[in-house]
């Protein structure tokens, strides 16, 4: 199976295949809003800008699984991640990332690149790079800061 095989659903609820972004550099994260690592919106955001028309793409995942970090509907969540950060990235449909009912793409990223203790998502801000061909390069804790990511994409782009 490819990760381009997976269908989503963008914050407007629009089934969206990712093979849209079938040569693109891709980083997958888990997002929400009332986390403590919430701040990471501003430099998921620069990344996104500086490097979106060279080939990267941003892709955030709104999820409730990590003490109801996420609890709001898609639309205010959009509403949040805009006035508060001016996101501009692609933001999708609330998704769960553990458990029977996670989301067919996180068990595909969780199979491809196993966490530090096991292959569970940890907390929310885990993040997932992925190269042009689609495969799933590294994993990042959510402690991860995104401009720390900054020289493995370009490596990719």
């Amino acid at each position: 199976m490819s990760i381009y095989e997976i269908e989503v659903k963008d914050i407007h609820n629009k089934k969206l295949p990712l093979s849209n972004y079938k040569g693109r550099v891709m980083l997958i994260v888990n997002v929400a809003s009332r986390c403590g690592f919430t701040p990471q919106y501003k430099a998921l955001k620069m990344l996104h800008k500086k490097y979106h028309a060279e080939g990267l793409s941003v892709l955030g995942f709104p999820c409730n699984q990590f003490l109801s970090q996420e609890p709001e509907s898609e639309q205010k969540i959009l509403e949040f991640c805009t006035t508060n950060f001016g996101v501009e990235f692609d933001m999708f449909a609330k998704i769960e990332v553990n458990g029977e009912n996670a989301h067919p793409l996180y068990k595909y990223l969780k199979k491809a690149q196993g966490g530090f203790l096991g292959d569970s998502i940890k907390w929310n801000f885990t993040k997932f790079l992925v190269d042009k061909e689609g495969n799933v390069v590294k994993r990042y804790a959510p402690s991860t800061k995104p401009e720390d990511i900054e020289k493995d994409i370009l490596k990719l782009l």
